[in-house]
């Protein structure tokens, strides 16, 4: 059998993956660029650059018209799943920050879809608790709070349409998921990873993307 990680990811090789996805357009890239001036601390909780074409890539192939992210910091991946929806499709955008989210507001607007996103500043779980609980969301994406991952997925599964599809951002947690005695963040997605696995609803893979993706389809 052969091995999957005998490609090592270089600096070169990633420059080299950057370079043949569709780039960021100029608003991407000012608001990703405007996130590390102004955030440099919690800048590394945006998305990572190939991780906006991949989201736009998937909005795509789903046919997404109904889209819920669960943490938005300054807007980057709703930016490109929005980018991606039909004119009369819509994102639900669920964050805690005035402060952050502005940043994405300023963009969305630039960009011209601020009309396909609504931001809703609220813990999450109040959010996605509130909403319709018949299945009508054909696309998620969750990458917020580490410790909710389990109660944010038991809210949206339901929710979800058949086929749909749900989008789990930094499942490797910076490789502390191999961790035996690992604690905090680290230990509740090594939790959320084992808890996802076993859940018969829905049909799940894990990717070596960025901090690790796992791609889950409603069944």
């Amino acid at each position: 059998m052969s091995k999957g990680n005998e490609t090592k990811i270089t600096d070169e090789l990633y420059a080299y993956m950057l370079a043949h996805n569709p780039p960021l357009d100029a608003v991407q890239r000012e608001l990703v660029a405007t996130t590390y001036a102004q955030l440099p601390e919690q800048a590394g909780m945006q998305s990572a650059e190939e991780q906006g074409p991949l989201l736009a890539f998937l909005v795509r192939l789903t046919g997404a018209r109904h889209i819920v992210e669960v943490g938005t910091f300054t807007g980057f991946s709703a930016l490109a799943m929005a980018q991606a929806l039909p004119a009369d499709g819509r994102l639900i955008a669920c964050d805690i920050s005035e402060e952050w989210t502005a940043y994405g507001r300023e963009a969305w607007e630039k960009a011209g879809v601020a009309d396909r996103i609504e931001l809703r500043i609220a813990p999450a779980l109040d959010t996605l608790a509130a909403m319709p609980s018949e299945p009508h969301i054909d696309l998620a994406y969750l990458d917020a709070d580490k410790g909710n991952y389990i109660p944010y997925w038991e809210e949206l599964v339901p929710r979800m349409r058949r086929g749909g599809l749900i989008v789990t951002d930094n499942v490797l947690f910076h490789g502390g998921v191999t961790d035996p005695r690992a604690t905090g963040g680290a230990a509740a997605i090594k939790e959320f990873n084992e808890h996802v696995a076993a859940d018969p609803r829905m049909d799940s893979v894990m990717l070596t993307v960025a901090d690790g993706l796992t791609l889950s389809r409603k069944r």
